[in-house]
């Protein structure tokens, strides 16, 4: 999935280039040690509701939301809203109050065919005073004003981002998808290389979208992932390849791929649900992604395979982009330079389904936040 360390960095909107990640673990660099995180373990399960919430005795963990929408006119667009927390290596007994025990960093994005191109925006704060935080027991994350939030059967999202504002109403309409065994869902060789992770397919869209100064209503269906993990990427991975699909039939389809630094396969899974609510898990040697067609961006010079067959088990899916150019330069919180963005998926050659890919490590290894 990344300037002065004596300023409050909490709800501060990031501009500079490259350094706000550092710049947030600078400011307290005299009080850094070792901190003990807990992993994940083959046992362990999803309890929810309570799992709807943070997990801050973990590394790592995101509330991933990504859809289609369409405005009033029949316009497709594609949206991401995300927010990450991550522990970083500093004692939670240092007694200053900037000290950053846990940072919240949140992207934001807009894939839009009128433009060409992602409209995309990054925050990324403290969670101290209020002003950026991540609740245990529910999901309610936020950095001043960007928020999501769960009530009941619904994910509300705010967005006041810097070119755009998104205010979507994402109402569940399936049960939650464990993915892997019961929600421990592995990725590498090692048990410990591991998350626990659900998905909420199908959700249910509307709400309304400011871009360029006009107001419009948008309705269509989102996807959202949420996952936990004290494990870092195995020291052979350059990243990965992931895939979610709300599929027409009804069904769901999540699939992912760890690559190595050669890019070929290190791990591979994959969920299916099919239209009845059956669900099956696929393991490595059932998954593969292999690429049809390669874009690169004239920004970073950095190929991604944009289209893609996706075979998981006897399922098989052709992968096209609704832009090639859904890049996203993440420098100013996470670090990272990917691509994700809206796709179609297609199954013998007819529209089987919609949703998104995400392409990470390409330019360079990924490095986790708190990595």
């Amino acid at each position: 999935m990344t300037r002065n360390p004596a300023r409050p960095l909490a709800g501060r909107r990031v501009r500079w280039g490259g350094v706000a990640w550092a710049a947030c673990l600078a400011a307290t660099a005299v009080a850094t040690g070792e901190v003990s995180y807990p992993s994940i373990t083959p046992d362990q399960r999803i309890d929810l509701p309570t799992d709807h919430g943070s997990h801050p005795a973990y590394r790592t963990e995101w509330w991933y939301a990504t859809g289609w929408l369409e405005t009033a006119g029949g316009e497709p667009l594609g949206f991401q809203v995300t927010f990450f927390r991550t522990r970083p290596d500093v004692p939670q007994d240092n007694p200053s109050a900037f000290a950053p025990r846990q940072l919240i960093i949140a992207h934001a994005a807009l894939s839009d065919p009128s433009l060409g191109r992602l409209r995309h925006d990054q925050r990324i704060a403290r969670a101290s005073h209020g002003l950026a935080g991540a609740s245990v027991g529910d999901t309610r994350v936020w950095i001043q004003d960007w928020r999501l939030e769960r009530q009941g059967d619904r994910y509300l999202a705010t967005i006041p981002a810097k070119d755009f504002t998104l205010e979507l109403d994402m109402r569940v309409t399936q049960p939650p998808m464990a993915n892997g065994r019961d929600g421990y869902s592995q990725k590498g060789r090692e048990p410990g290389s591991a998350s626990l992770y659900y998905s909420l397919p199908h959700l249910a869209v509307t709400g309304r979208m400011v871009r360029d100064g006009d107001t419009e209503a948008v309705r269509g269906t989102a996807w959202l992932d949420h996952e936990w993990s004290t494990a870092l990427l195995d020291d052979s991975a350059a990243g990965w390849d992931w895939v979610g699909i709300n599929l027409d039939d009804g069904g769901a389809l999540m699939a992912f791929r760890m690559r190595d630094l050669e890019g070929g396969a290190l791990w591979s899974a994959g969920t299916h649900r099919g239209p009845g609510g059956e669900t099956r898990h696929f393991g490595p040697d059932e998954v593969s992604f292999s690429p049809t067609r390669r874009w690169r961006s004239l920004r970073t010079g950095t190929e991604y395979p944009v289209g893609f067959r996706i075979r998981v088990g006897p399922l098989a899916y052709d992968i096209e982009p609704l832009i090639d150019d859904q890049e996203s330069d993440s420098r100013q919180t996470t670090g990272a330079v990917y691509w994700e963005g809206a796709v179609r998926a297609y199954r013998g050659g007819a529209p089987a389904g919609r949703g998104y890919l995400e392409l990470t490590g390409y330019g360079e290894r990924l490095r986790l936040p708190g990595e």
